[in-house]
């Protein structure tokens, strides 16, 4: 979206792409005290969101400001967060966006998510698929959507309870509404927008929330919200989330032995290469870039 001027920031100036990346610290300047040479961090989206609720807009990695796909990276201390134990640097770059929008949308925004929760992850994506391992980790039941039963199939080896191909399921909500009983999920990880809030709403349960996050499937579709009405149901709009959170995600990481999902890895010099098969929705999980 920022390479073909559609991000809801305009780029007024050459900028270095990507929000996300994690490395490790070879220097700190005067005053720093979070963190030193040698320590293993990722940086946070948004530059600086420290804690308690969004109450402004704060600036963002790579659009407004120079992102990640750099040799060095100059980030304020309270812009990075040490990674956990055990994973790799491509693991921890999958992170700072994707996993930090799956916690905020399971775990702080409205009723936290419990064991025996349903949770229903559009597509096989960064946010979904570790939404889906984070659901897991609580005790809840993830059900994935994808066009690809071989993608299914991998999901459901990494932790998905169910899955349902939306091409062969065209009215997918009637999926969900048969593997719940008719109950109904307790969230849903909404990266569709417009395009597919109306099934969503369909695929809620009774008290239930539904956690807004994209908009793949459009801007064209049914915006009517007497259906989550109906079912005194929640929408929330999700914007990332804050270092405190960032950390918070961590360690039920760590405790959890969660390894976030890789599906490619390129070299820096074919970092055009990995833009190109990600606008093709050709991986699974997230697409990173070695440096």
């Amino acid at each position: 979206m920022v390479l073909m001027g559609r991000y809801f920031t305009a780029v007024e100036r050459d900028t270095v792409l990507l929000s996300d990346g994690a490395g490790e610290v070879v220097s700190t300047g005067p005053g720093v005290t979070r963190f030193k040479a040698g320590d293993r961090v990722a940086g946070t989206f948004f530059q600086v969101w420290i804690d308690g609720p969004r109450t402004k807009s704060y600036p963002a990695l790579g659009v407004p400001l120079d992102g990640m796909l750099a040799e060095y990276v100059a980030l304020h201390e309270d812009g990075v967060v040490a990674i956990p134990p055990g994973l790799s640097f491509e693991e921890a770059a999958t992170l700072p966006c994707a996993g930090v929008t799956a916690w905020s949308a399971l775990m702080v925004l409205g009723k936290p998510i419990k064991a025996g929760d349903t949770v229903l992850c559009l597509g096989t994506g960064g946010v979904s698929t570790q939404a889906m391992q984070l659901a897991k980790a609580a005790g809840a039941k993830a059900i994935i959507t994808s066009s690809s039963d071989e993608k299914l199939a991998k999901a459901r080896k990494l932790g998905a309870w169910e899955g349902i191909n939306y091409k062969t399921h065209p009215e997918w909500q009637k999926e969900v509404a048969r593997l719940t009983g008719g109950r109904g999920v307790d969230c849903v990880i909404e990266v569709g927008g417009v395009g597919t809030l109306a099934r969503s709403y369909e695929a809620l349960g009774f008290g239930g929330k539904i956690a807004l996050i994209g908009f793949l499937g459009g801007f064209a579709g049914e915006q009517n919200p007497v259906g989550l009405m109906m079912k005194g149901g929640h929408l929330h709009g999700i914007g990332v989330g804050s270092t405190a959170m960032f950390e918070d995600m961590n360690r039920a990481i760590e405790v959890n032995g969660i390894k976030p999902i890789v599906g490619k890895v390129f070299p820096f010099d074919q970092a055009g290469e990995a833009f190109r098969q990600f606008a093709a929705g050709d991986f699974f999980g997230k697409v990173v870039i070695t440096i």
